[in-house]
């Protein structure tokens, strides 16, 4: 099916709903899924951002801005650091989104709105994805994924809308941290400067993995050799040991999604 007729398809379903929370990240997949909300329920659609210690800034920023360009209604929800993802297990992925995502149908009930929506996409069913586990358990609906959506549908149909359509895959700062260990508030923050910091040199696709005094700076291959030459120019060395880094390094790898994920 071609991805036109999905996005047809997806208008009807979600015109069906009536109203709906569409939890918003302000990524390329919550942001289409907002967009298509709002053509098919006007008014009724709700975007609700859950802030936490281990969401980086911009997306905040970007989720701000995007709702209202949008003339979306837009809630944020300041989240304490759940303390049973402080050690930052194997499963917090699950944890987290039973967490985050039960607030948000306490949201819904509150706004008496009885469904709540969320971005995942047909492609996401190829990663590990704990969390999608804890979207079933609480009833949660991806509307995306039902229709069969994958990520190269959704960048497609981004553009046709005149939405920002190649913008680069997001994940919590915790994806950054080895699992079991012990996460602070401060860690967070230097890994979030850190990856701004590399972000306004050019590197739009990039992961600060933070193993302990070290910085493990992972962009994609082909762009390996031209963060040797950043440094040169703008001593990311310097800059990164100046948030507490001992040792900062280059992972020849490239960037991996998830490169620091495993079963639980």
């Amino acid at each position: 099916m071609r991805a036109s007729e999905k996005y047809r398809h997806l208008l009807g379903g979600l015109c069906s709903l009536g109203n709906a929370v569409v939890a918003f990240s302000g990524g390329l997949d919550s942001t289409f899924l907002l967009h298509a909300a709002r053509q098919a329920l006007g008014d009724g659609v709700l975007a609700a951002t859950l802030v936490t210690a281990y969401m980086p800034e911009a997306e905040i920023e970007d989720a701000k801005r995007t709702a209202r360009a949008m003339r979306v209604r837009h809630l944020l929800v300041a989240v304490p650091f759940p303390e049973e993802l402080r050690t930052n297990p194997p499963d917090r992925c699950y944890r987290c989104k039973r967490i985050l995502f039960r607030l948000l149908t306490e949201v819904a009930a509150q706004e008496n709105i009885a469904h709540v929506l969320d971005g995942t996409n047909l492609d996401d069913l190829d990663d590990y994805r704990p969390g999608m586990r804890a979207l079933g358990e609480l009833g949660i609906e991806s509307p995306l994924l039902a229709e069969d959506l994958t990520k190269q549908d959704i960048r497609e149909l981004s553009r046709e809308q005149g939405l920002v359509w190649d913008k680069p895959a997001g994940a919590c700062l915790l994806s950054r941290l080895p699992h079991d260990t012990r996460v602070t508030d401060a860690a967070l923050r230097r890994i979030d400067q850190a990856e701004s910091f590399l972000r306004e040199l050019g590197f739009a696709t990039v992961r600060l993995r933070s193993h302990g005094d070290l910085a493990r700076i992972e962009v994609p291959r082909e762009r390996v050799a031209e963060i040797l030459e950043a440094d040169r120019r703008h001593g990311i060395d310097a800059r990164l040991k100046a948030l507490g880094y001992r040792y900062v390094t280059v992972d020849l790898a490239g960037y991996r999604m998830g490169s620091l994920n495993g079963p639980a």
